[in-house]
């Protein structure tokens, strides 16, 4: 219907239209009278003209209107169509689900049903069980009672008893699986440390023995002596004074020995007074002149030997105070093994090691070159040479881990890494092997007379006797006081006390041997 108000205020657009341009017409043609009825009948033409169209354009809008009519009807239709379907295939779905539904609440009823017989079934087992306990608790008193009527022994007595004799199997067997492990263990554990230390020495190859300081300065005749003491002493107390060492005039025969606990200043002392005596000009003045340029050129050596232990060992980083410490072991030495060497080959060894045992070859490289720093100034600061050397090592800003393997390498501190083992176990090859250290004849017979007496000094021990130059002691027990369990026991015992009271060089082998031994004689 809005289409028809449309349409009809567009015909009176247009016939308003007309109109006015008929008057316009008229106007414009109102001078000539004598064309006034041609005009008029144009005009009435073109009214005619004008209602026409409006009426065509009426009809065609009437007949759009009912095409659109009749498309929303269709459109209604088609909607209802759906809307018919999609509720069809819902209530397909809730009946599906609702029949599905309906299944599920049978098996759950039939599930209850067969959960409550189980449960009736449980409860008549139980009884029946509960039942046979009590037969059984009764059958078991009953049966006790007889045992101890029997046995007459009551039932602490039993067990005390039967306690007492799995005691003493159980100490036996225990004795024999641990003997069965350890063996087991020190073969495959000694198997494989041998193929590993043989390798690391193999690869080292240096020599069996090491140089050591010299505190001894050769002259050409005695009458040198004479020079070197000078007048009213004056020559040897110059020395003394500006070497700091003691210089020992005795009757030795073209020799001069000095004397002193720092291995530099005797070092010095050796130079300037081989210099001097080579010179043959010895006065004050001249002995403060050599001694300065020997000063010099044991500093120089120092510094050499530091920046040559680094580049043996592929070592980088290390403060230049480090190095003067590492030159100076090369004056340094115990047990007669120079400290210089001595640190150098415990490096390789270490690394070595490491490979073969995929750890940190840098740290134990650099652990082993710096495990005795301490022993370069140990007379001048308090305390042992690992915890010196490990403060002096973190004080120049080395690697902790590395600090770790200097501090630890004795035992003073505990070892945190598996590198820090590896460098006291090269620590001890390297001083340990066949000619490595020198001992005296005094200080042998001491240790050696030191370990029987604590192998002694345990409950049971009947003797001990110290073997393979103080290697290894072997220790006899009384075979009615130690049983094989204490056997055990007894050479762990006597290995801590000798690690607690003994200062020694490599390692020390406990065995302990029980024996027994029954005699008879036949008549």
């Amino acid at each position: 219907m809005d289409l028809l108000a449309v349409v009809a205020s567009i015909v009176a657009a247009l016939l308003g239209m007309a109109i006015v341009g008929s008057l316009a017409y008229l106007a414009y043609r109102r001078g000539w009278t004598h064309g006034v009825r041609e005009e008029q009948q144009r005009q009435e033409l073109a009214v005619q003209s004008a209602e026409a169209q409006a009426s065509r354009i009426l009809t065609e809008a009437e007949a759009e209107v009912q095409r659109q009519q009749l498309a929303l009807k269709e459109e209604e239709v088609r909607l209802r169509n759906e809307l018919d379907a999609t509720r069809a295939r819902q209530r397909k779905d809730l009946d599906r689900i609702e029949n599905r539904l309906r299944s599920r609440q049978e098996q759950i009823d039939k599930r209850l049903d067969q959960i409550e017989n189980r449960e009736r079934k449980l409860q008549q087992r139980e009884s029946t069980l509960d039942k046979r306990a009590v037969d059984l608790e009764a059958a078991e008193q009953q049966r006790y009672e007889e045992l101890q009527r029997v046995a007459h022994m009551t039932e602490d007595e039993a067990r005390e008893t039967l306690l007492q004799q799995t005691e003493r199997n159980s100490r036996q067997e225990l004795a024999r699986t641990i003997r069965e492990i350890e063996a087991e263990t020190l073969e495959t554990a000694e198997r494989r440390a041998r193929e590993i230390i043989t390798l690391a020495v193999e690869r080292i190859a240096s020599e069996h023995v090491t140089e050591y300081s010299v505190s001894a300065v050769n002259l050409p005749s005695d009458e040198m002596k004479g020079r070197i003491i000078g007048r009213q002493g004056r020559n040897i107390r110059a020395i003394e004074q500006a070497t700091g060492v003691d210089l020992v005039v005795d009757d030795t025969p073209e020799a001069i020995l000095i004397s002193s606990f720092d291995p530099v200043r005797r070092e010095v002392a050796r130079i300037s007074l081989s210099k001097l005596v080579s010179d043959g000009r010895i006065h004050p003045a001249r002995i403060e002149k050599e001694v300065e340029k020997a000063q010099q050129e044991v500093n120089q050596v120092i510094q050499e030997a530091g920046e040559q232990a680094l580049i043996e060992t592929n070592t980088q980083g290390l403060h230049r105070e480090i190095q003067k410490l590492l030159g100076r072991l090369k004056f340094r030495t115990s047990y007669g093994q120079n400290q210089y060497y001595h640190a150098i080959e415990t490096a390789h060894l270490a690394a070595v090691i490491a490979e073969e045992l995929h750890a940190d070859v840098k740290t134990t490289r650099m652990g082993g070159l710096l495990h005795d720093l301490g022993k370069a100034v140990s007379h001048e600061i308090d305390g042992p040479h690992a915890i010196v050397g490990g403060e002096i090592a973190k004080r120049y800003g080395v690697n902790p881990k590395v600090v770790n393997c200097i501090a630890s390498h004795h035992g003073e501190v505990e070892p945190e890494s598996i590198e820090a083992i590896i460098v006291a176990a090269a620590d001890a090859i390297s001083g340990a092997r066949p000619g490595a250290r020198r001992e005296s004849i005094e200080a042998y017979i001491k240790r050696v007379t030191a370990l029987e007496e604590i192998g002694n000094s345990f409950e049971g021990v009947n003797q001990t006797f110290a073997i393979q130059a103080g290697r290894e002691i072997r220790v006899i027990v009384q075979p009615d006081e130690i049983d094989d369990l204490q056997v055990i026991k007894l050479g762990k015992d006597i290995a801590n006390k000798i690690e607690d009271n003994l200062e020694y060089p490599g390692q020390i082998r406990v065995t302990v041997i029980r024996e027994t031994r029954s005699v008879a004689h036949a008549k």
